[in-house]
Formats: C-alpha cells, structure tokens, sequence
C-alpha cells in the first residue's frame, strides 16, 4: 500500500459508505495507520495528523484522525467509519493546511472553527463528536476526501492563499501564476 498523491483520479471519486465492519476494513485502518506513520518519518518537520481511505487508493468512507496533535512521539489514531458532518459553525478562519495527498503545497484554507460530526468507531460504536479550532478543521479536510474536495478546492484562484515548505521547515509564499495556476498536477481539470 501507498499514499496517492494528485493528480491521480481516485482522490476526486466520491467514497462509498462502509456496511459491515469486517476484518479487510480493520486491515485498511491498520494500514492507514502504518502509511501516516511511515510518511511522517520521512517528513522531520510535519506531523500526519489524519488521513483518508481515498488517500490509499480505497473507496470506502473511512478516516483516522491522530489522538494528540501536540506531541509528535504519541502516534496513535482513532479510527472514524462513515463520518458525517452535522454541523459547522463558528467563525471561518483562515489557517494553513496541508495533505499527504498533495506534496510539498500548503494553503491558507477557511474553515469554521466548530462542528458536529457523527460516526462509528472500529468496535461498532456510534459516536458524536464536538470539535473546536485544529480539531474541527482536520475533521472538515478528511471528510471533504472522502467526498472527493482537496483543501486546494477551497482557495483555487487565491493568488496569496498557497506555500511551500523549505529545507529549513518554514513555509514559504508561491508563485500562484507561475506554479498552481496552470498546474496539471493539481487541478487536471482545468
């Protein structure tokens, strides 16, 4: 298994809903797990918050999103089957985002900063979750996989809002005509 970056298709098809949660999705969970953290040991100055079944190539509505965001050395995920946004709310703040899906890009994305989400757990469970600030946002990034939206979908056109990471770590301001604009990669529809 791997991690599929754009432009591959499979990250625009919208993902089927789970029914059963049968022994081959808890073997997609478990490998979203390794590839997050395989990713993030090839990556020293991000952290792979979260991911998407989509992301590995797989249709199927499934997200894990790490426990604790803080400490790099906590690297544990809760699973989310069929995740669905009730609500957001709050403010729509602006804040950078990036996706294992689309190297070396980050983007100043708007989100609201609270939302209402239902799922089920691996066991069965049915959760509701409410969700503040980093929290809501990546929740909002992984669901919008599952139906096919990349956070680049949410400031195409915005000539200040898209950056890179430089060897040091820091984010860097790009040259929206000169690299996204036009850019196949990243919007093969255009």
């Amino acid at each position: 298994m791997k991690i599929i970056t754009t432009p591959d298709p499979r990250l625009r098809e919208k993902s089927e809903k789970v029914g059963k949660i049968t022994p081959e999705i808890l073997d997609i969970i478990d490998d979203m797990r390794k590839l997050s953290l395989d990713w993030e040991k090839e990556h020293p100055y991000e952290l792979s918050a979260a991911m998407a079944a989509p992301q590995m190539g797989i249709n199927k509505r499934i997200i894990i999103v790490r426990d604790d965001m803080e400490d790099k050395s906590k690297a544990t995920f809760t699973a989310l089957i069929n995740p669905v946004v009730i609500k957001a709310e709050g403010k729509v703040v602006k804040d950078y985002e990036g996706c294992l899906s689309v190297p070396s890009i980050y983007g100043m994305v708007p989100r609201e900063t609270k939302v209402r989400v239902k799922a089920k757990l691996e066991d069965g469970t049915e959760v509701r979750i409410k969700a503040t600030d980093e929290l809501a946002r990546t929740l909002l990034h992984e669901i919008d996989h599952l139906d096919g939206i990349l956070f680049i979908d949410h400031i195409k056109g915005e000539k200040d809002a898209f950056y890179r990471m430089n060897e040091k770590g820091d984010l860097e301001p790009v040259d929206y005509d000169k690299d996204i604009k036009d850019n196949k990669e990243l919007f093969p529809d255009d």
